[in-house]
């Protein structure tokens, strides 16, 4: 029994290496069919988000990087999963002039595989994806330390794919790091339906149903066996009937296996369908709140506005009041001095011996026009003003 289950593992063991080189084969054939599918594509377009093949270079580009990358190890001794952000970090620190610390001052970049999309983008602009790659892979010691065996990164071909990145510095990437494939959730999809080659034409379909017609006949002919037929011959027969049903078999698997990857695509992208919908209604939904937003602080400035032409008409009629009194004012002044100038006749009537009175002072001093000044010389040339004296020296008054 142990030397079975140490058996069953050893096969185990086989398969999943047989399987993990078999997908880094194919990522990096792939890789490099979409690097020459986007030069094409570059000689007739500007390539930017929109453009399919880089959605599908990019996919690519972070499947190759995270390959077989090795959790991160927490305090707790649980491995959490890592982005291929925090090994391009370190690695890639060397690098002169590096974008690292620009990438982390990103105000709208926040999650780890945010941060390695937009260093994507960034360093394909700056035409020095091949030099970041090459230098990361000269770090063999922190490569090690990220990546577990088997991955790309720790492989021969990975100089190779540094050197296939090389053509990409001929094209003038452009790119807006604040779009939406720079969101961090969305999972990088490969898009395999470009590379795949139907070769099943009208001579291959006719030479199927030859097949199927010469196996019926074959049966129809073995179900009545003649009696002059020797062992030979029905041993060929049966082997080519057999040959025949190995042939039918591997190409139903194949059409199974295609069907299946089909019916996969499908499910994707009614999932991304589902998504771009939802996404879609919430944009909506946003723009509707930013429509009524917008309607309220219109009504508001509004009513600001108002409010300020009303204060505006009210300043417009102090500054009319202020100057009406300001004019009054002047007019008094004017007044004034004129009683100033007329006081000197005041002067020489008391001269005269009129000795002034206190209520004669304040009269006095009330004079502020020239009108009331010639009544007060008519009063004083009359002699209808007494003065002290002679309100004492009065009949009914008996001094003691």
């Amino acid at each position: 029994m142990a030397s079975l289950s140490a058996g069953l593992q050893l096969l185990r063991r086989r398969s999943a290496n047989r399987s993990a080189a078999v997908e880094r084969r194919n990522l990096l054939t792939v890789c490099r069919f979409s690097v020459k599918t986007l030069l094409d594509r570059s000689c007739f377009e500007t390539i930017d988000d929109s453009s399919p093949e880089f959605i599908n270079f990019v996919s690519i580009l972070e499947h190759i990087l995270s390959h077989r990358l090795k959790g991160q190890i927490t305090w707790f001794g649980y491995e959490s999963p890592r982005s291929f952000w925090d090994y391009v970090r370190v690695a890639c620190s060397k690098v002169p002039h590096n974008c690292m610390r620009s990438i982390e001052m990103m105000e709208n970049v926040r999650s780890s595989r945010a941060k390695g999309r937009a260093w994507i983008r960034l360093v394909l602009m700056e035409k020095r994806l091949a030099e970041y790659i090459s230098s990361a892979l000269r770090d063999f010691k922190t490569t090690r330390r990220f990546y577990e065996d088997g991955a790309i990164m720790l492989g021969e071909e990975a100089g190779l794919l540094a050197d296939t990145f090389i053509g990409l510095n001929t094209i003038d990437f452009s790119f807006c790091l604040k779009g939406a494939g720079l969101d961090g959730t969305c999972p990088a999809v490969i898009d395999y339906t470009p590379y795949l080659k139907f070769t099943q034409s009208a001579d291959s379909i006719s030479s199927d149903e030859e097949e199927m017609r010469t196996v019926g006949s074959s049966c129809s002919e073995s179900s009545t066996p003649d009696k002059t037929a020797t062992a030979a011959s029905i041993f060929t027969e049966q082997s080519n009937l057999f040959s025949k049903c190995k042939r039918f078999e591997q190409k139903y698997r194949m059409a199974l296996e295609q069907k299946g990857y089909l019916e996969e695509l499908v499910r994707l992208r009614e999932a991304q369908l589902a998504e771009a919908v939802s996404h879609n209604k919430a944009l909506q939904q946003s723009l509707a709140d930013v429509h009524l937003s917008h309607t309220v602080e219109k009504e508001q400035l509004e009513y600001i506005i108002l409010e300020l032409q009303d204060q505006l008409k009210s300043f417009h009629s102090l500054d009319q009041l202020s100057v009406d009194m300001s004019l009054s004012q002047t007019s008094l002044e004017k007044s004034h001095t004129l009683g100033l100038e007329v006081k000197p006749a005041s002067a020489q009537w008391a001269h005269h011996g009129k000795e002034e009175t206190p209520s004669l002072r304040g009269l006095c001093g009330s004079l502020t026009s020239v009108t009331s000044y010639k009544s007060l010389a008519s009063l004083k040339s009359s002699e209808c003003l007494a003065s002290p004296a002679t309100e004492i020296s009065s009949p009914g008054f008996t001094p003691s």
